[in-house]
């Protein structure tokens, strides 16, 4: 026990340059000798890290300041490139490192979707397809919201070491916890904005919204101008049987349509009239607000996923040009 004491404190003075099979210590150990290794190689440089820093609250305030800008004036192409970094640069990162796992989940996701998107963004466009759209985008929108959730607890469980009743180490519970949460949260970002796309191109090609002004088509009080089919059905008349929903401004939707449009497809003004809904109003149930703030969450979130890594390769290639190391 003494000389294994004696070996250990021994490696923690070790000089960068001694060879050492870091595989005979202990995890903690090897640990603090290649913290010690990295001190030693960054000593002297504290000016050059100091810049380093300073380019870097620079580059994040000068990217903030165009993003939100190229938001306001060119919303759709901001959202176009939004939307292509965050599905496209994860996937490019799992293909550099090989994580099968994210490569797999992500191409049955994209298969679907993308069928999916094609569907909703071809003319004519069928009367069934906007609640299969919906009800696709619906349902990943509940597994995110799952998997956002499960992590969650999972990392508190294992913060508060109430894994070890299940003989979990912690660092497995919170690499799980961890893992799953990032799914939900990356997968819920994707498909609200591959389905506002859809939202937008199903209902102008129904023909009762536009993004700008009134639509030429004028809104029966018995269609729903989300689906573009009836709202009461008799016999032998062609539509869809369910509860609808009547807005402030007095326009009528099928309760599933509305809320797909609303919660799925991030819009909270009328489809038809453009009037603002009050989804307090909409959703007076407590079970449902938090979706609400959910989807807002989401909606933060894909600044992280989508610009966070464009951003820090901007950095790199500004020290790199600098010399910095």
């Amino acid at each position: 026990m003494v000389e294994h004491v004696e070996h250990v404190d021994h490696a923690r003075h070790l000089p960068s340059n001694t060879t050492l099979d870091l595989s005979k210590l202990s995890e903690k150990e090897r640990w603090r000798i290649e913290h010690q290794r990295l001190h030693e190689k960054h000593r002297g440089h504290e000016s050059m890290h100091v810049e380093m820093v300073l380019i870097l609250i620079a580059t994040l305030v000068v990217a903030q300041i165009l993003l939100v800008q190229w938001k306001q004036r060119h919303f759709k192409s901001y959202q176009k490139a939004t939307l292509l970094g965050m599905w496209l640069i994860p996937v490019g990162i799992s293909i550099k490192f090989n994580w099968l796992r994210f490569i797999l989940i992500w191409t049955v996701f994209s298969s679907i979707t993308g069928f999916m998107t094609f569907k909703a963004t071809r003319k004519p466009i069928a009367g069934t397809t906007p609640r299969w759209v919906y009800k696709w985008f619906l349902l990943v929108y509940k597994l995110s919201y799952g998997a956002g959730i499960l992590g969650y607890m999972v990392i508190m469980f294992a913060l508060l070491g109430l894994n070890l009743l299940l003989l979990i180490k912690p660092s497995t519970a919170m690499d799980f916890g961890l893992l799953v949460m990032f799914y939900g949260l990356y997968f819920g970002v994707v498909a609200r904005d591959f389905a506002e796309v859809c939202a937008d191109s199903m209902a102008a090609h129904i023909g009762y919204y536009t993004t700008t002004g009134l639509p030429g088509k004028r809104l029966d009080p018995n269609i729903c101008a989300v689906c573009g089919n009836k709202i009461l059905v008799m016999d032998n008349e062609e539509g869809v049987i369910e509860n609808s929903y009547r807005l402030s401004c007095n326009h009528i939707f099928h309760e599933f349509c509305i809320r797909g449009w609303c919660i799925v497809g991030k819009r909270q003004t009328c489809p038809y009239c453009k009037e603002k809904v009050d989804l307090k109003r909409m959703f007076p149930s407590p079970w449902d607000r938090p979706h609400v703030l959910y989807g807002n969450f989401l909606d933060w979130i894909r600044y992280l996923v989508a610009w966070q890594p464009v951003i820090i390769l901007a950095v790199q290639g500004i020290n790199w040009s600098l010399g910095l190391e």
